[in-house]
């Protein structure tokens, strides 16, 4: 039966479900395909009607005239320092709380393990107030660490981690202990190359969450030279004009560093979500 099913090809439901998903996929892709397109059109056919994909006048200076408009080349640089810092901060210091709460025995433990959930019911908007009054307090107001420290821990890291580790057989802990290992050469040398494909996964979480961040730049950022991209590219759009062509070459622009970290990051991505990242007790 196999074997005549595979000479036959693909059946009619097979079919449709490819019919299905290439439609999805063309629904996904929809907005990116018109945002390139309109980066590339002068200002008066943005709201031509009927609506043209292809400009006949296209306007490839555009992808130019973003980097003498606004300081976006600079922009561009400080949402590369802010979003790879606190990816570095995060996969060092969350795997270190990660290792803690998996492999060490101590008092309190599962507690303090359910308090650092309780943190992840509460909103970020909560939390604003209190983190900007304690960064203007310090004077860390237009400055990286300002934009980098309040998120240099991530209870989402850490649960993710911790989950992953927790799937690591015990024995060979314990037959590292035999060999005199002591715990910080057990974390360095058998637990984060164990753990690698979940240390991508969230390395790719963490980037793409901070190179999208705006609220939090937006409030502690008061200098152009300091703006990252997600401001810089607010500041395009007026209250009663807005240079449709200019914001959207430079959202086309902001999305390739997501795209090539994606793309190097993919398989440990994906490795880290489906390996039990997840899963533990």
């Amino acid at each position: 039966m196999t074997e005549r099913a595979e000479r036959r090809g693909p059946s009619v439901a097979d079919w449709l479900v490819f019919a299905l998903l290439l439609a999805g996929a063309l629904m996904m892709c929809g907005p990116f395909i018109w945002m390139i397109s309109t980066s590339l059109k002068p200002m008066a056919d943005v709201f031509k009607f009927p609506p043209q994909l292809l400009s006949a006048n296209p306007q490839p200076a555009n992808y130019l005239r973003i980097f003498t408009t606004i300081p976006f080349g600079r922009a561009i640089t400080n949402s590369l320092i802010v979003a790879i810092s606190v990816t570095l901060l995060q996969l060092i210091v969350c795997s270190m709380a990660a290792y803690a709460f998996s492999s060490l025995r101590f008092r309190g433990r599962e507690v303090l393990f359910l308090i650092y959930l309780a943190a992840l019911m509460v909103p970020s908007q909560v939390t604003l107030i209190p983190n900007f009054i304690l960064i203007r307090n310090l004077g860390w107001i237009d400055t990286y660490q300002g934009l980098i420290l309040p998120y240099a821990f991530s209870s989402f890291g850490t649960f993710l981690l911790r989950q992953y580790m927790k799937t690591i057989p015990r024995d060979l802990i314990e037959a590292a202990r035999i060999d005199g290992a002591n715990h910080f050469q057990i974390y360095l040398t058998l637990i984060l190359p164990l753990a690698r494909p979940a240390l991508g996964a969230l390395a790719i979480f963490t980037f793409v969450a901070q190179w999208n961040n705006f609220l939090w730049p937006l409030i502690t950022v008061t200098k152009p030279e300091m703006q990252v991209t997600t401001v810089a590219l607010s500041s395009l759009q007026g209250q009663f004009n807005t240079d449709w062509p200019l914001l959207m070459t430079g959202s086309v622009l902001a999305i390739v560093p997501m795209l090539v970290v994606f793309a190097l990051g993919n398989r440990s991505f994906i490795s880290g979500i489906t390996a039990g990242s997840f899963g533990g007790r």
